[in-house]
């Protein structure tokens, strides 16, 4: 008889077939040692479309709103339908006795095989592997020790009510808004708020107003003193007049050591955040980069709210932090301090992401450059983690002159402690080629010392407005969204989960409501519109919060999933029944954004106004399918894309001139004129050379 192991994705199951000795391989699973392994290619079953339940749902009409199912149905993604019958034939072998749930292990995990088990509808008992690193040993151990899968029930109402709960708001909402405004409009659960944030501010920003200061310097002996943000020009010149020339006074020296504690170790939000601030990575290339790092067995399970250790990994993180000094080359100054990460209470079902022994087993050259970056800063932060606190002496001296206080702040570290490991890191990087600042070393100055005379100066400033959030201050912002609305002792999970929250800021890249600029990341009119017209119910982030909270209670069987669902479809009853029928002038809100939009060019085929949008530049008419793509295999290959002068130009002549061209076959860069060539049915490309005039090869766009 043969146990039928089921992972989420053909590589992890591949790894855990090598170590229980199944290597003959057959068409979608492997067999050997009394084992059948298999996979599920991420999520094979989702929620049926509404016209599952009934075929005129295909159009959308605000008179079939709210669309609630009474008997929910699931259907195949129709593009894993193969791999859905291979585990269903699997599942009904007669020689298969036990099924064991080996997805990853977390909420969604345990969603992708119950919803695949059901839909099979197989009854075979299975159970649960549970596991936070893809090594050997810790495949080994999770199989001697599988866990009763009635322990993970809970666990899968919660994501089967999170999964119910997504699909009434977005399907609901969505249709509303859609249908009211004419215009398809997205709406979601946990990206419309996070839309309402990036939206408010920029909001913030563009009303900022500037406000001008001053602050009055004085130098003498030695020493520079401040008295700053003077908001009266006036006050400054008095101050100023007072001090220049004049003696001033030595009126107090305090000094104390201070201590910088050590940062925690990683979960994935603080990792996605420091992997932008550092690489400028975004939070969903970052999850995408460890997950590998997790499939090749070099990191711990990457989806994880936890910054600590338990107890019984003491030992494993002392050799892991030698380890990595002998790997990646630093030098360990004192025993690594293990106690201060390992705290059993404040670990959930997965501890702090960490590298594994492996690092010093595997040839890391043949990493990606993204994975050794993310493994590099995994590395570290685990010496940071472990290392002591930062000692410093801090001074501040206050100087008495013309009847004003001025302040002079300096201080002298005394031991660097974890600093030493994280400037060595920050040593390594290709950004690091500007000097960090030096810290202010103060002159040797008593109480009741007379300075004579002092230089007085007057320097202009002005306030700054809030900055665009970045990935790093959105996942921030949206881990502790809607926290100010709770109790202390409440989990504060914020807006969506540490695996979700990425996915969420593609979606609204995606779906064209944000754009990134550089690091920022900025709401489009079109996210500002939607997030205009949008009730405060769904682009709270206190709503969302509350739910996340009750899924976690779920998770432990304080809540049962029909509450949790009674209550979202009353709030979709509810704003199905307030948004009846708008005015319209208000109806006609997002065309109108649309005329007022900048044109790039006029269409070649039919003279309809071209548009910019996210990926390509796209002609109004919707009858018309010509479009410029921004990105092509071809361009890419030349390590080129088409910006909105290029498509302007192509528009204007049908050419545009381009430098710094790649040739991948010689290896070295030149220019080129890009003509473009309209088949009525593709947009092809093609070279002209100066020296020649003929060029390269047709390219389809």
């Amino acid at each position: 008889m043969y146990q039928l192991v089921i992972a989420e994705k053909p590589s992890v199951a591949q790894s855990i077939a090598k170590v229980l000795g199944a290597y003959k391989r057959n068409d979608g699973y492997l067999e050997g040692g009394g084992y059948l392994v298999s996979w599920c290619v991420g999520h094979l079953v989702g929620l049926a479309q509404p016209d599952a339940y009934d075929e005129r749902l295909k159009k959308w009409r605000r008179e079939d709103l709210p669309l609630v199912p009474e008997n929910w149905k699931w259907e195949v993604a129709p593009d894993k339908e193969n791999q859905f019958e291979i585990l269903k034939f699997l599942m009904s072998r007669e020689d298969v006795s036990e099924l064991v749930c080996a997805t990853d292990a977390g909420r969604e995990g345990e969603l992708i095989f119950r919803l695949v088990y059901h839909q099979a509808d197989c009854k075979k008992p299975f159970k649960r592997l549970w596991i936070s690193s893809m090594e050997d040993t810790a495949i080994r151990e999770g199989f001697e020790n599988l866990k009763d899968s009635s322990e993970y029930d809970n666990l899968y109402a919660a994501a089967l009510c999170r999964s119910k709960a997504d699909w009434l708001v977005g399907i609901n909402v969505t249709r509303l808004f859609t249908t009211l405004y004419n215009e398809r409009l997205t709406v979601g659960r946990v990206q419309t708020p996070t839309l309402a944030m990036l939206t408010e501010r920029d909001g913030q920003i563009k009303n900022f107003v500037k406000e001008k200061y001053y602050n009055v310097h004085l130098t003498g002996g030695g020493l520079e003193a401040a008295k700053e943000k003077i908001f009266d020009e006036k006050e400054a010149d008095a101050v100023f007049e007072a001090c220049n020339g004049s003696e001033a006074k030595v009126i107090s020296v305090t000094s104390g050591e201070k201590t910088v504690s050590p940062p925690k170790l990683y979960d994935l939000t603080t990792l996605q955040r420091e992997s932008n601030r550092y690489y400028g990575y975004t939070a969903q290339k970052t999850l995408d980069y460890t997950q590998s790092l997790y499939e090749k067995k070099l990191v711990t399970y990457p989806r994880t709210d936890s910054q600590f250790l338990t107890e019984d990994m003491e030992e494993t993180a002392a050799k892991m932090a030698a380890s990595v000094c002998e790997v990646f080359g630093y030098t360990m100054k004192s025993a690594p301090d293990v106690k201060r990460v390992i705290n059993n209470a404040k670990v959930s079902d997965h501890h702090a992401i960490i590298p594994t022994v492996e690092i010093t087993k595997q040839d890391l050259s043949s990493l990606t450059n993204g994975e050794r970056d993310i493994l590099q800063l995994i590395a570290q932060r685990l010496l940071c983690a472990t290392a002591g606190k930062q000692l410093f002496l801090e001074t501040e001296i206050i100087v008495e002159c013309g009847g004003y206080e001025f302040t002079a702040k300096g201080k002298v570290v005394l031991e660097q402690g974890f600093k030493e490991y994280e400037d060595s890191f920050r040593s390594r990087l290709k950004s690091a080629d500007k000097k960090k600042p030096e810290d202010a070393v103060l002159p040797d100055v008593k109480e009741g010392q007379v300075l004579s005379p002092v230089k007085a100066s007057k320097s202009e400033h002005f306030t700054s407005p809030p900055k665009s959030y970045t990935e790093d201050t959105l996942l921030s912002a949206m881990e502790t969204a809607g926290n100010e609305s709770f109790d202390e002792d409440t989990e504060k999970k914020g807006l969506g989960t540490p695996a979700t929250r990425a996915s969420m800021i593609e979606k609204l890249v995606r779906s064209g409501y944000a754009e990134r600029k550089g690091k920022q990341l900025i709401p489009t009119e079109a996210g500002k519109n939607l997030a205009a017209v949008l009730p405060e119910d769904i682009k709270s982030p206190k709503l969302t919060a509350e739910w996340e909270n009750t899924l976690m209670r779920m998770e432990r069987g304080e809540v049962s999933p029909e509450a949790f669902l009674s209550d979202i479809t009353e709030m979709v009853d509810k704003l199905v029944d307030k948004y009846d029928t708008l005015p319209d002038s208000e109806r006609q809100r997002f065309s109108k954004a649309k005329a007022q939009k900048e044109q790039v060019g006029v269409c070649p085929r039919c003279g309809s106004p071209v548009y910019e949008g996210q990926k390509n530049f796209y002609c109004s008419n919707r009858e018309c399918k010509f479009c410029i793509w921004k990105e092509s295999k071809w361009l890419t290959g030349m390590k080129k894309k088409i910006n909105k002068k290029s498509a302007e130009s192509l528009l204007k002549t049908g050419k545009v001139r381009m430098s710094g061209l790649y040739s991948a076959k010689t290896g070295k860069n030149f220019d080129a004129t890009l003509v473009m060539e309209d088949t009525g049915q593709y947009v092809n490309y093609h070279l002209e050379f100066d020296n020649s005039g003929k060029g390269k090869r047709q390219k389809k766009s």
